[in-house]
């Protein structure tokens, strides 16, 4: 291909878009080193730190979601997407994008959308079982759609689904090749005892923080490890337990060696990191945010545990369930081998290079 490619990407507001699409992004500079990136976020999210990081340049728009309640910041809401439909086509005409690729998120609606109507081949991810109200509306309008879950075709246009599974960090990939000897180095663990990883997500959970902080007793009598990641919001509050056989961090920056070190992993359900413990193949308890849109993470969660792949504890019955499904999972070693196994066998560990191909074949 002679012509210089230019790639938009649109994605954000949390880790679950961002890092698919930072993802496919590197999967796409390593077969067209000479492409021009552009990532389209929102606005005083997240993404606007993390994209820069990874070395791609980004623009933000002014949006928002729309609450699922009555509140005052609806209002702001048609003037946000109005500013944010003109801003997506401004950067759309002026780049000229050979493909625009959508991994969800607030700004992916505006962007993909301008794309459509100027005849740009668009692309959505869709991470989750239940897909959010952006991909909902641009798939009418989609060239395709690469999906991580059976059954979309109640929401997507049959013919435009590709079942690829969900794009990892491509680190991850690099480091669960790493020894456990590595591993508990890094995290100057004890390998005679037991460690469990308690993944709340980048900004964390506050009901995981607050029963792991009620539990601590029983870590001390079970003499089991922990590496708890409390998220940036509470590391404040909870740094204060980081003694002894408990490691509090805010965020963890080696997280295939933090997998690594784990014999259990607590953790919420957003569609990217299930994708990762998947390809992990560690046993994992899942506690779902009730709090996301259209409870995705709680019908994510099942579809692993329909198949006999994990746990499954609902965030409102943790004062009564927690500590004895963790602590008779942690003395069951046969049940801790099954679940690993079981899960490992719905990884896709080439998620990326399959949306990769079928980007391709849209530039094509």
């Amino acid at each position: 291909m002679n012509k210089k490619l230019n790639i938009v990407l649109s994605g954000g507001g949390t880790g679950g878009h961002i890092y698919p699409a930072i993802a496919i992004a590197d999967e796409l500079k390593k077969r067209f080193p000479d492409a021009n990136f552009l990532f389209v976020g929102a606005k005083d999210r997240m993404e606007m730190q993390k994209v820069p990081q990874n070395g791609y340049q980004i623009k933000g728009l002014w949006i928002s979601g729309i609450q699922r309640k009555l509140t005052l910041k609806n209002l702001s809401f048609p003037f946000k997407l109005l500013s944010s439909l003109f801003k997506a086509r401004r950067i759309i005409t002026k780049f000229k994008p050979d493909v625009v690729i959508g991994t969800g998120g607030f700004a992916s609606g505006p962007t993909l959308f301008m794309a459509a109507q100027k005849g740009i081949p668009t692309l959505i991810q869709e991470q989750n079982s239940l897909p959010g109200i952006t991909n909902k509306l641009l798939a009418k309008k989609a060239n395709k759609i690469c999906v991580a879950y059976d059954g979309l075709a109640r929401f997507f246009p049959k013919e435009k689904i590709v079942f690829t599974g969900n794009p990892i960090r491509k680190d991850l990939i690099k480091g669960i090749t790493a020894t456990s000897q590595e591993a508990q180095d890094f995290f100057n663990l004890d390998k005679t005892k037991q460690t469990v990883l308690v993944l709340g997500g980048s900004l964390g959970a506050r009901a995981i923080n607050k029963i792991i902080a009620q539990t601590l007793p029983d870590f001390e009598k079970h003499n089991v490890q922990l590496i708890w990641q409390t998220g940036k919001l509470y590391i404040d509050e909870y740094k204060q337990y980081s003694k002894g056989l408990v490691q509090t961090h805010a965020f963890l920056d080696r997280m295939d060696l933090a997998y690594q070190a784990a014999d259990v992993i607590v953790s919420r359900a957003g569609a990217s990191s299930i994708s990762e413990l998947c390809v992990v193949g560690k046993p994992v308890i899942f506690i779902p945010s009730p709090n996301v849109a259209e409870d995705h993470q709680t019908k994510n969660a099942l579809a692993i545990v329909n198949e006999d792949a994990g746990i499954y504890l609902k965030e409102s019955t943790l004062a009564d369930t927690f500590s004895k499904t963790l602590f008779d999972l942690l003395n069951d070693n046969e049940k801790q081998k099954h679940l690993g196994t079981a899960i490992q066998k719905l990884a896709k560990p080439n998620a990326t290079k399959n949306i990769v191909n079928e980007i391709e074949k849209l530039i094509n």
